[in-house]
């Protein structure tokens, strides 16, 4: 299988990149700064230095063309400002669904963020609520295409605790809780096996079922 990985350089991207590579898997990572290709190619990809906030589906379709998948996986990440949750969290996941329609790839995965159906808390920092706002857009843009056979994951709260390999994977709502970012990378790794899991918006935590078996139950 042929994956490419935006946002390849993430906590989450690196340990799917490595995953991905390890079983033969040919993987693209696209990253924005040069400072990141070391990393990726130790991991076993292949780096595309690319902007998601200034390039053009265009520009983004030629690192996706041949891919059998796409993986968003990129975020502005802590200590951007509110602009920055747009332009990256929503625009960029639009930005590779253009781009995999034109290279003609199907088959997305969105990264997205536990509590985004939820009303914000009336303290909720402005930074957090463009957070949410973006994460949500950015889903119901992907989840209104007919040019994708989208899967959208959204974990918990994100801890680096080792893996488990035991997760709870559910249609939404699910209470809140953590999960680790080992076990998200081995679901969406999951997911890239299982294209009967399209079309649908799982909740990720931590839980009792192997990854494998809790991707089967919901297919």
């Amino acid at each position: 299988m042929q994956v490419v990985i935006a946002g390849a350089h993430g906590k989450i991207g690196l340990r799917l990149v490595a995953l991905l590579a390890g079983r033969g898997d040919v993987v693209t990572g696209v990253v924005r700064s040069p400072a990141h290709t070391a990393d990726l190619e130790r991991a076993g990809a292949t780096p595309v230095v690319l902007d998601l906030e200034s390039a053009t589906a265009g520009e983004l379709a030629a690192a996706v063309t041949g891919a059998d998948a796409v993986v968003f996986s990129a975020g502005a990440g802590p200590g951007s400002g509110t602009s920055r949750k747009d332009t990256v969290d929503r625009a960029a996941a639009v930005l590779l669904a253009d781009a995999a329609r034109l290279a003609g790839v199907r088959r997305y995965l969105l990264i997205s963020s536990t509590g985004v159906d939820e009303p914000l808390a009336p303290d909720a920092d402005e930074v957090w609520a463009a957070y949410v706002a973006a994460k949500k857009a950015a889903e119901e843009e992907i989840t209104s295409r007919d040019d994708l056979d989208w899967t959208v994951l959204r974990p918990g709260r994100l801890t680096d605790d080792p893996g488990t390999g035991r997760v709870l994977l559910a249609p939404p709502p699910v209470p809140r809780a953590d999960v680790t970012r080992d076990d998200t990378a081995a679901v969406l790794a999951a997911l890239l096996d299982a294209p009967g899991t399209a079309g649908k918006v799982l909740e990720l935590r931590e839980g009792d079922q192997d990854v494998h078996e809790a991707v089967a139950a919901i297919v």
